[in-house]
């Protein structure tokens, strides 16, 4: 089916949307393909493309809408604040394979937001304004944006709102904390439901979804069409399939220690690069373990040894250490405390 008619075809559904969140340099063409394999998003979006006066599509991004081997619409997302660069990537999307364009309003990395890219563009609600109708009038397919709730104030919000409404946007996900809080804070599902309230699209929630549970909980909350997961579902590959299967009354999968060991054989496998050093592998690993060592055991004492192992040798035998067993895994976010020497490598919680 045409990527596009089946991303519509899910928009008037009446199933809970489940969707893949972007994350740059981890929710790569690898990573969809093993995750698909897993129990498989409804849609998928892809790492944002970054676009610039003199940008071209970067051919990685591309290639997972190119090579999508998920058998699910695959939506392009684009980050930038200028107008006529935004336009020519978009309109250069639209010639490949995609159900949609994204606009990313929401990315809390100081690099991007203190270039008034990302959320950092949430301070300039105005300049929003102009970004949306310049692209509302470029795209002739699907045409969504991720958001948080504001900048540093989520009182910009009711501000953001009516510019969301005004440029018939055909899905909005709303990511419930500020740019400032990161991850830091609970979300403040709230704000989706206003948003839901506020907008004739369709509202994805995101933010701190991690178990069926929460997810059945958030849905409740928010009155959200959907659901978009990132960390929890790098952490839990099963949680798509867990979700569906709860609301569908059927017995909960609940991985034992050994499956979460295959999980991190296949992403090791899945993510490796020909004629990479080993201790560049290891260390390209430990970007993944910063969300799947959070559900392993409560003392961080995992976490604190997998950041530290050179070899691939060492690194399987922790894991084997801590997951060869057949004990059944929640998978969901223990508050571990950090050791000091781990601050700056748990960075990507």
């Amino acid at each position: 089916m045409d990527p596009r008619t089946e991303f519509q075809n899910l928009l008037c559904g009446t199933e809970p949307i489940l969707a893949l969140a972007p994350m740059q340099d981890v929710t790569d063409l690898p990573f969809m393909r093993l995750i698909s394999g897993y129990g498989n998003a409804d849609v998928y979006f892809t790492e944002y493309f970054r676009v610039l006066p003199e940008s071209r599509l970067d051919p990685k991004i591309l290639a997972s809408i190119t090579e999508n081997p998920t058998g699910r619409p695959v939506i392009a997302q684009m980050i930038g604040n200028d107008i006529a660069a935004l336009v020519r990537t978009a309109r250069e999307l639209q010639q490949h394979p995609v159900a949609a364009i994204d606009l990313n309003l929401g990315c809390p990395v100081p690099i991007v937001y203190r270039k008034c890219a990302g959320g950092g563009l949430l301070r300039a609600p105005d300049s929003i304004d102009k970004i949306l109708g310049a692209l509302r009038a470029a795209i002739a397919i699907p045409f969504t944006v991720k958001t948080r709730i504001g900048f540093d104030d989520a009182s910009v919000f009711d501000e953001l709102l009516p510019i969301f409404a005004r440029h018939s946007l055909d899905l909005l996900t709303v990511h419930a904390r500020t740019v400032k809080e990161m991850y830091r804070s609970a979300p403040r599902y709230d704000f989706i439901a206003r948003a839901v309230a506020a907008m004739s699209c369709p509202v994805l929630a995101n933010g701190n979804i991690y178990s069926a549970g929460k997810a059945d909980e958030v849905l409740t909350l928010t009155g959200a069409r959907g659901l978009m997961i990132g960390r929890g579902v790098i952490r839990n590959p099963w949680l798509f399939r867990q979700i569906r299967e709860q609301r569908r009354g059927q017995p909960v999968f609940r991985p034992a220690g050994r499956d979460v060991l295959d999980y991190v054989h296949a992403l090791y496998e899945a993510v490796s690069t020909p004629g990479i050093r080993e201790s560049a592998q290891i260390n390209n690993m430990k970007k993944y373990m910063n969300f799947i060592g959070l559900g392993v055991e409560p003392t961080g004492e995992f976490l604190h040894q997998v950041r530290r192992a050179t070899t691939r040798a060492h690194f399987f035998a922790l894991c084997s250490e801590f997951l060869d067993h057949d004990d059944p895994m929640p998978l969901e976010p223990f508050a571990i405390p950090l050791k000091s020497t781990d601050v700056m490598a748990g960075a990507m919680r």
